[in-house]
């Protein structure tokens, strides 16, 4: 099979900066490496005009934040809801989820502390599954999890 792993998954954002801020700051993404593109890809992006990709690192988790030239980037930035078809979050283990609330929202993002829900029993260990979402500054669903396994290991 030609397959040989998934390398990363790609985010639009409006601010590139305070997209970056988010990612680097409440989940302890680094930088690798920042490109500007004019024109040349605009067959691959299906759109004319230039873009600047950023890309971001954690642990084996590769993050591209695109940013157009132009300035447009469509949508309202509002939370996707959870039953409309395609990606709907990214979700990360933590140790206690609602130590992340405050950084995201000085990092640009939203803690949506409605949605804190926990699991007895159903967790590592027989320990509870605390889970919640946050979004960063464009939208998009972040699940922080906790007492949840590590899927790597199953």
């Amino acid at each position: 099979m030609a397959l040989r792993s998934f390398s990363h998954l790609g985010i639009c954002v409006s601010d590139l900066d305070v997209s970056t801020r988010f990612y680097i700051d409440v989940l302890g993404f680094r930088e690798l490496f920042t490109f500007d593109f004019d024109g040349i890809l605009a067959a691959t992006m299906e759109r004319p005009g230039g873009f600047t990709s950023r890309m971001l690192a954690r642990d084996d988790v590769r993050i591209e934040l695109l940013r157009w030239h132009d300035g447009t980037a469509a949508g309202d930035g509002a939370r996707r809801p959870m039953d409309r078809r395609g990606v709907t979050h990214l979700c990360f283990r933590v140790d206690e989820p609602d130590e992340l609330f405050a950084i995201a929202e000085r990092s640009g993002g939203a803690a949506w502390r409605h949605t804190l829900t926990s699991l007895d029993g159903m967790g590592t260990g027989g320990e509870a599954v605390r889970t919640v979402y946050l979004t960063d500054p464009d939208g998009v669903r972040v699940e922080c999890v906790a007492g949840s396994p590590d899927l790597a290991d199953l």
